[in-house]
């Protein structure tokens, strides 16, 4: 059993939680901006939240949000 094997599905667990936390705080802020129908469509449509994050000044919260993908993409294909 090789250290990738154990350690793999961590990876996909902890970055998994982490893009959906770095989601869920990007909704949080839109709706603290006032934002509510772009918080609502943000929620189902991920690129329009990290738009519209960006765009808000949420800089920080756009990179843990996209490192957290590319982490878990990476991930997945490793998997």
């Amino acid at each position: 059993m090789s250290i990738l094997s154990v350690l793999l599905p961590w990876v996909l667990l902890v970055s998994l939680a982490v893009h959906f936390g770095a989601h869920v705080a990007i909704i949080v802020g839109l709706v603290k901006e006032r934002a509510f129908v772009r918080a609502a469509v943000a929620f189902f449509v991920s690129p329009l939240a990290v738009y519209w994050a960006w765009k808000a000044g949420m800089r920080r919260r756009v990179y843990v949000w996209s490192t957290a993908l590319a982490l878990y993409a990476l991930s997945v294909a490793l998997a």
